[in-house]
C-alpha cells in the first residue's frame, strides 16, 4: 500500500562535516565505537554500512550496492560540497530540529537547512551550555546565575533542550530537584582546578540542569540507549527514569526518550503510562539496517502512535540522514501494509498513523 507519507520532520539530528573525507574518515561515522575497525575488517561490513551502499549511491548516479571503493570515489569527484546537497536534498526532509551541542567542524542548523532546502531550529545540548557558561568564570555563583541566565535566554527562541546525562553519570539519578545549597557547593567544587573545555559530570549539576530546562515547559530531549565507548550501557536504561518522569510531570514539560535501542521497550512502556512521555526510533533505524522492520514494530507494540516520533540523530555524514529517512519509510510501509493486509487495521488508520509518525507528532510537540 502507497501510504502516501508527507515530507519528514527530523526531530532530533546533528550537522554534517564540511570538509571532504577520506576513506578512514568516512567509515569512522559509520560506527559508534571510537576505534577503527579490526585488521581485516571494515565498518561497510555492517548493517549501516550496507544500508548506506543500498540507499546512497543512486542518489549520485550510481547503482545500488555498489563496492565502497566506487561509491566513495564518485563521492571525491563531485566533492564534498555538492555530495552534500544532493544527498540531502533526496531524503524528504522537510524541518531539522539540529543539537548543536557536538564538537568539530559541523554546519550550523542555517546552513544544513539550505542545503536541505528546507527548515531548521537549535536543540540546546545542556551539559555543553554549562561548559561553556564555565570557561567565562571561576566563581560557582557567578556560573549558576549565568546559567539561569542562558537557559531562560535559549527558551525564547529553541525548539527544545537535550540532555546527555547517560553519557556523564548515567540516568540512575535522584529523581528530585536538588537543594539550593547542594547546588551551590557542587558548582563551586566543579569549577576547583578545572580546565576551559572540562565536561560536567557530577550528578547534583546534572539534575539541576534537567530540572532548570523542565521549568521552562519546553521539551526535553533525554538520551537513552546505546551509544558510543563513553557511555556504560546498563546505565542508560530509561526505565532508570521512572521516578524522574513521574517527579517531572506537574511541571507539564514533554519528556522525549531518545533512541532507547536495546531498551527501546521499556522506552514504549514509559510512553503508554505517562502522558508527556514521547519516544524517537533514531539512531536505532540505522544502526539495524535490514532489521529496522523488526525493530519499528517492537516499539509499536506499547507505544502509542501519537507518541512515536520519527529522527535521523544523522551526524557528519549527509548519507545518514538519507538512510534513517529510507529505512524509516520502508519499515513502516511494510508495517503497515502488512497490518491492513490482514485486516487488523483499516487502510484509512494506517495512512492517518504513517502521517503522525512522519511528521505530525513532532510538530506538535515541538510547537
Amino acid at each position: 500500500m502507497d501510504l502516501n507519507l508527507p515530507p519528514l520532520v527530523d526531530h532530533h539530528c546533528h550537522g554534517v562535516v564540511r570538509t571532504d573525507l577520506d576513506a578512514t574518515a568516512f567509515e569512522e561515522f559509520l560506527t559508534e565505537s571510537d576505534a577503527p575497525a579490526a585488521p581485516g575488517t571494515t565498518y561497510f561490513d555492517t548493517q549501516l554500512g550496507f544500508a548506506v551502499r543500498r540507499w546512497c549511491p543512486p542518489v549520485l548516479g550510481l547503482a545500488p550496492h555498489c563496492p565502497p571503493e566506487e561509491y566513495l570515489a564518485r563521492r571525491r569527484e563531485l566533492g564534498g560540497q555538492a555530495a552534500t546537497g544532493m544527498l540531502l536534498q533526496s531524503c524528504g526532509i522537510a524541518e531539522f530540529l539540529v543539537d548543536t551541542g557536538l564538537p568539530g567542524d559541523l554546519t550550523t542548523p542555517g546552513a544544513l537547512a539550505t542545503a536541505a532546502g528546507g527548515k531548521a531550529r537549535e536543540i540546546v545540548r545542556l551539559e555543553r551550555l554549562a561548559e561553556v557558561t564555565a570557561d567565562t568564570t571561576d566563581d560557582g555563583d557567578a556560573l549558576l546565575a549565568a546559567l539561569d541566565r542562558r537557559i531562560t535566554a535559549a527558551a525564547r527562541t529553541a525548539a527544545g533542550f537535550k540532555s546527555v546525562a547517560a553519557y556523564r553519570h548515567g540516568l540512575d539519578l535522584a529523581p528530585d530537584p536538588p537543594a539550593p545549597a547542594a547546588v551551590r557547593e557542587a558548582a563551586a567544587r566543579w569549577l576547583i582546578g578545572r580546565q576551559p573545555g572540562g565536561r560536567l559530570s557530577d550528578p547534583v549539576l546534572l539534575r539541576h540542569l534537567l530540572w532548570s530546562a523542565a521549568l521552562t515547559g519546553l521539551p526535553l530531549q533525554l538520551h537513552t540507549g546505546f551509544g558510543d565507548p563513553d557511555l556504560r550501557l546498563h546505565r542508560s536504561d530509561p526505565l532508570l527514569l521512572t521516578e524522574f518522569v513521574r517527579a517531572v510531570r506537574p511541571t507539564g514539560c514533554p519528556l522525549i526518550l531518545l533512541h532507547g535501542y536495546p531498551y527501546h521497550r521499556g522506552a514504549a512502556y514509559l510512553a503508554s503510562v505517562f502522558p508527556h512521555v514521547y519516544v524517537d526510533v533514531g539512531l536505532a533505524l540505522g544502526h539495524t539496517g535490514a532489521r529496522a522492520e523488526a525493530v519499528l514494530a517492537e516499539m509499536l507494540e506499547l507505544t502509542p502512535f501519537g507518541k512515536l516520533m520519527f529522527s535521523t540523530d544523522a551526524y557528519g555524514l549527509p548519507e545518514l540522514y538519507v538512510v534513517g529517512a529510507q529505512l524509516f519509510r520502508e519499515a513502516l510501509t511494510r508495517l503497515l501494509t502488512a497490518w491492513e493486509g490482514s485486516g487488523a487495521w483499516s487502510a484509512a488508520d494506517a495512512r492517518r498513523v504513517g502521517a503522525m509518525i512522519a511528521a505530525q507528532n513532532a510538530r506538535r510537540v515541538y510547537s
